[in-house]
């Protein structure tokens, strides 16, 4: 007998989603709560569990296909999994898996109910099975160093470079030169993330009137400060201790000095929050993601690093929960470490202003009548004019300044 697989409820406004990937292919055995396919939505990527244990029957779907909640994902049958392969609906004959894209981070997540063992496909993250498909290595070879022998991308990597290299082989002959016309172009269709992206960000732009200030600050203090009690502080709090702690923080304080800047605008009415959850850009394999930092206001600098590198890790493993990115009453998006000196910003409606922070680079500056050379940044405040006025978005930009400019104030709330 067959147990049906269907679309889950994916949160909130959510009726549809895309499938990203089916982990499992008909014939494969399938433990109850082992994720059998990925499904993309406007905002993360979601993994459906099998409700039952049997054999992987016929896939109903083709990877890309859009599917609507509750529409049948695909089969189990009952079994073990030493029948033959189950033949599988028309549409998915022809489907590939789609691969996830790079990202930065490389950890594997934690132990799911049934998963199989780390060596197993489906045991490993997404990120992990890119590497293992990237380098060509066995995943059956390679010693995991991750929570209980899990294997990271770290791992795969390392597995790599330790392999022998191949014999050479006899040169092939040379391929026939392209004409000279001749341009190679190709057409990749939108993931449901990048096309959400872009219909919110064309949606902020018609909306609001947007408005960039910036100001610079001098990031002496705080690098003196985090060389100072890096080590100190990643042995007691179990992270690294970066910038962006002290960038939150100091936000949250000038929000509080500035409320209109961590306001919104609900039809005629302008909301107030008491409150400062902070909206984090993170990089994640299908884009761009937000998660929100709850309460970012009454968080110390070790609390708000640890939340930020837990949704690093998560959102390259593709984990974070659709709650985690709703809400959210200011953004800061840390363009700096990928190079960049300088930018304008979209706000990410229905939120009223996001901070840029931009890569630390030396400058000549003027200080107490000398020439002198420090790292600088530059900040940049895109925000709705139509809420928020240029004088209280230069002011909640001096206060930025001064608080990162002298950490001391962070410390006794000044």
């Amino acid at each position: 007998m067959a147990t049906e697989v269907t679309v889950p409820v994916l949160g909130e406004s959510i009726t549809e989603a895309t499938l990203g990937e089916w982990p499992k292919q008909p014939g494969d055995p399938v433990a109850v709560d082992e994720p059998i396919a990925s499904l993309e939505t406007d905002k993360v990527s979601v993994e459906v569990p099998s409700p039952v244990a049997g054999v992987m029957g016929q896939h109903a779907v083709a990877v890309g296909d859009t599917v609507q909640v509750g529409a049948m994902l695909a089969t189990i049958d009952a079994g073990d999994g030493a029948a033959a392969p189950a033949k599988a609906l028309e549409p998915a004959a022809t489907a590939t898996p789609a691969a996830p894209a790079k990202d930065e981070s490389g950890a594997g997540y934690g132990d799911q109910p049934g998963a199989g063992t780390s060596d197993s496909p489906a045991a490993l993250s997404p990120s992990v099975r890119r590497a293992v498909l990237e380098h060509g290595v066995d995943p059956g070879t390679v010693k995991g160093t991750g929570r209980d022998g899990r294997i990271t991308k770290e791992d795969v990597t390392a597995a790599a470079s330790s392999k022998p290299a191949p014999a050479a082989a006899p040169a092939p002959a040379p391929a026939a030169a392209p004409a000279a016309s001749g341009r190679g172009e190709e057409r990749v269709r939108m993931t449901r993330l990048r096309q959400t992206i872009a219909k919110r960000l064309k949606e902020a732009q018609n909306t609001a009137a947007m408005l960039t200030t910036f100001n610079d600050v001098d990031m002496t203090a705080v690098i003196e400060a985090r060389a100072k009690y890096k080590d100190l502080f990643e042995k007691k709090h179990g992270v690294r201790l970066g910038f962006m702690g002290f960038f939150v923080k100091a936000a949250t304080m000038a929000l509080r000095d500035i409320p209109s800047v961590n306001a919104s605008i609900d039809g005629d009415d302008i909301v107030y929050h008491d409150y400062a959850d902070i909206s984090v850009a993170v990089s994640s394999p299908g884009g761009l993601v937000v998660p929100v930092i709850r309460d970012a206001d009454q968080m110390s600098v070790a609390t708000i690093e640890k939340t930020i590198g837990d949704f690093g890790k998560r959102a390259e493993d593709g984990a974070l929960k659709m709650d985690e990115m709703k809400g959210g009453t200011f953004t800061i998006s840390n363009g700096g470490v990928f190079g960049s000196l300088m930018s304008t910003l979209i706000i990410n409606l229905p939120q009223s202003a996001v901070l840029g922070l931009h890569r630390i680079e030396e400058r000549l500056v003027v200080v107490n009548g000398q020439i002198v050379i420090r790292p600088m940044m530059y900040l940049a405040l895109s925000y709705d004019h139509r809420l928020i006025d240029g004088r209280e978005a230069v002011t909640f930009l001096v206060a930025l300044k001064n608080a990162i400019e002298d950490p001391t104030r962070i410390l006794i709330d000044l």
